[in-house]
């Protein structure tokens, strides 16, 4: 093994990091990956100082430093993402179906008929089927076959006040935390859902705080690792609950 030399290098400060994700989306290299929840510099070989990633970060997590690190071995670059793609395009483990006498909550079904024996005069609810968990629903439910996918982090169902109105309305939806949820877990039920689905698009909704961003790096991961083509739209939503940015990734 080559000595180590003093050079420029990332430093990630897991205090101020929140997981979101966008720091490993823009190393090009791959040197940056999320590992429970948290940014990691996975090899010192595969960070070439530049500092591209630095940018990313809205929560000033990563900063540049020098110290006495292993040196930038581009051809481990190359052998790395190599391995990368190759994982992410692996046959994956088939799904086992849910039995019928399942968890009631995982139970896939669609509300329609449950909708019209509500009680008149009771609000409006435009989800359209249950599970709405991601953990609990399977990729090969009938209601996500070439559906509106929508990706709700937790936290903004209960910000948005239009949620049935705008949002649900025509989409299939699927929940979770970015945060305190297993997001490579996620990202892996996403990928599979994308792959066997194949839905007509996919809407991101997250909170403006910044650890709600994992999801919108989760939706990149998991299309890359599907390998379809799915238009992607990110929403956020501010904490006083009106939608304060829409962009497409």
């Amino acid at each position: 093994m080559s000595p180590k030399k003093t050079r420029k290098i990332i430093r990630i400060d897991e205090e101020k990091c929140t997981g979101c994700g966008q720091c490993a989306l823009a190393c090009a290299e791959g040197a940056i990956e999320i590992v429970d929840g948290k940014a990691k510099l996975v090899g010192e070989i595969f960070c070439d100082g530049l500092g591209a990633c630095l940018g990313e970060c809205p929560e000033g997590a990563l900063t540049i430093e020098e110290r006495p690190a292993d040196d930038f071995d581009e051809a481990a670059v190359h052998q790395h993402l190599a391995r990368k793609k190759a994982a992410e395009a692996a046959p994956k483990k088939p799904l086992t179906p849910l039995m019928e006498c399942g968890c009631p909550s995982s139970l896939s079904m669609s509300l329609g008929d449950a909708r019209k024996t509500a009680k008149a005069g009771a609000l409006d609810s435009a989800l359209s089927h249950w599970p709405v968990k991601l953990r609990l629903v399977q990729p090969v439910a009938p209601f996500l076959k070439g559906a509106d996918l929508l990706l709700l982090a937790d936290c903004t169902a209960a910000a948005y006040p239009g949620l049935h109105a705008d949002l649900l309305p025509g989409k299939a939806v699927v929940m979770g935390c970015p945060k305190f949820d297993d997001l490579p877990a996620h990202i892996e039920k996403l990928a599979q859902i994308l792959s066997e689905a194949r839905p007509r698009s996919l809407t991101v909704a997250i909170m403006e705080v910044p650890c709600c961003g994992g999801f919108a790096y989760a939706a990149q991961k998991a299309v890359e690792q599907a390998g379809v083509e799915v238009p992607v739209t990110v929403l956020t939503v501010g904490r006083a609950g009106e939608i304060i940015g829409r962009k497409a990734i």
